[in-house]
């Protein structure tokens, strides 16, 4: 079952469950490509940052997936996208958070929030980015 196939405001754990997963692979993906390009001095430096890395994104995953279910469910608006804004906003006030600045935040937050939010636009709406077009 996919976070999709899941009912927006119930079905927390799975949900979050989804995103930490999905968080948590980018964070992998991300901290291998960023391991090759800069090369640590030490295996030890070199899993400090894979951990950093994976750690934080993961971080980002279980907040959104918590924080965008959660908004579901209290505002008893289950399908409005600004569940999705609410999500990725808190995401990105982590992003801010763990960088020790404001404006990072603010930017995060405005920007992660609006993806999130077109995203589930694009869904409801049955936007595509690839495949055959409809006829």
């Amino acid at each position: 079952m996919g976070y999709w196939d899941l009912q927006e405001g119930k079905d927390c754990v799975e949900k979050t469950f989804i995103t930490t997963k999905l968080g948590t692979a980018i964070g992998l993906i991300g901290s291998a490509y960023h391991i090759v390009a800069f090369k640590p001095d030490t295996a030890v430096e070199a899993l400090a940052r894979a951990a950093n890395g994976t750690v934080t994104m993961a971080s980002l995953g279980a907040i959104f997936g918590v924080v965008t279910c959660l908004s579901a469910h209290a505002r008893d608006a289950p399908d409005d996208p600004k569940n999705y804004f609410i999500g990725g906003c808190a995401s990105g006030a982590f992003v801010g958070a763990r960088t020790h600045s404001a404006m990072t935040g603010i930017a995060s937050c405005l920007g992660l929030g609006m993806v999130a939010m077109f995203t589930k636009v694009g869904k409801m709406e049955g936007w595509r980015l690839y495949g055959p077009p409809k006829l």
